[in-house]
């Protein structure tokens, strides 16, 4: 057993995202491979148990409505075949999970996402914030690509990369891709005997010059190409990713029990941050907070509205902002959990007294530790 060491165990990574492409779902007939699913189910409830929250980002719909309607190509002869396809099989897929997942006791939500809900901040952050919610009630939420609306411009077009984004919303310590590989080659091993395994990337571009990536595969659109775009962008958020083999039966225990994939290392979460946050984005605004909110950002906590006392700026909800002590010193960046209007009403104010005066439910934090960095 190497769980101990891997990046992807409940015991080193408490939320992990795992992506099963639609290779691993569907075989060539178009029908469910339904055994598996299953035997996947069971690997997520042992999970579960061990303390580790999982997301699923489960491709499928495409492939599975395409053979319920008859379409040639797989449903990838044209756009609107795609989309009808997509919106047919959908329905299957999610039942699919549900009832597997049922059986193991586990409720399962699902949540369809377009390219323009994770790259508009705002959306993101609604995107984050109902992640964080079914994860906290135990729920096991299963996300695809809403193929049904996207257009070649506003979509991702794989699920691989939509994973590395997923990983970035649900604040995940780990992007698991199962695929029908085992990871990143040093060739291609259906073609070439001596390829080797690496088990282990920290350079993506160094090893990008000394290895051939090949095709996509050919019943999805996420080839190994798409893999390395996901590992770079999970890595720059300071997520791990590992590509994995997931055709056989119980494709979690196997990775467990043999150890074998490939993991591309993070880049230091804290660094990533604070990259994204205090080197990237502007800031909208200035929130000026309390001595007892100061701490508890030291602390690692989130910042409530309790302790803040002066609010200045023009900002939306997800706007980058500062964070200062009384005396001006800024201390901290991070994304508004509100717009300024609403966070002028409640600053100062407790939780039991923001509801009345915001006229809906308070969110848990002016601004969220998952999206605040210390300077």
């Amino acid at each position: 057993m190497v769980t101990d060491l891997s990046p992807f165990s409940p015991g080193n990574c408490k939320c992990l995202v795992v992506k099963v492409g639609s290779a691993l779902l569907v075989d060539e007939d178009g029908k469910l491979r339904r055994e598996w699913l299953q035997s996947l189910a069971a690997d997520i409830a042992d999970r579960r148990t061990r303390g580790q929250r999982i997301v699923v980002v489960s491709s499928g719909a495409i492939a599975l409505g395409a053979r319920r309607l008859g379409l040639p190509k797989g449903g990838r002869a044209c756009l609107e075949d795609a989309q009808a396809a997509a919106a047919t099989g959908q329905i299957l897929l999610s039942q699919a999970w549900a009832e597997l997942l049922g059986d193991k006791g586990i409720t399962a939500a699902q949540m369809l996402l377009t390219l323009g809900d994770l790259e508009d901040r705002r959306r993101f952050l609604n995107a984050a914030a109902t992640l964080e919610r079914l994860l906290g009630l135990g729920v096991v939420p299963v996300l695809n690509e809403n193929d049904s609306v996207a257009t070649e411009e506003i979509r991702f077009g794989d699920n691989d990369r939509l994973a590395a984004r997923v990983g970035q919303a649900a604040a995940a310590e780990g992007v698991l891709l199962l695929s029908n590989i085992d990871g990143l080659f040093t060739a291609d091993p259906r073609s070439d005997p001596d390829a080797e395994l690496i088990a282990r990337v920290d350079d993506i571009d160094a090893v990008l010059k000394r290895v051939t990536l090949g095709e996509s595969a050919a019943m999805g659109s996420g080839g190994m190409g798409a893999k390395v775009a996901a590992a770079r962008i999970a890595c720059k958020s300071g997520i791990p990713l590992g590509i994995a083999q997931g055709t056989a039966p119980n494709p979690l225990a196997r990775l467990e029990e043999t150890g074998r994939c490939t993991v591309f290392a993070a880049v230091s979460a804290s660094r990533a941050r604070k990259a994204w946050l205090a080197g990237r984005l502007t800031s909208a605004g200035r929130l000026t907070i309390d001595a007892g909110a100061v701490k508890a950002l030291q602390r690692g906590g989130s910042l409530l509205a309790a302790g803040v006392r002066h609010v200045d700026g023009k900002f939306a909800r997800g706007d980058a902002i500062e964070i200062a002590d009384e005396s001006g010193h800024v201390l901290a960046r991070g994304l508004a959990g509100y717009d300024i209007a609403d966070a002028r009403a409640i600053a100062g104010k407790r939780t039991e007294a923001q509801a009345e005066l915001l006229g809906y439910a308070p969110r848990s934090a002016m601004v969220h530790r998952d999206h605040l960095v210390l300077l």
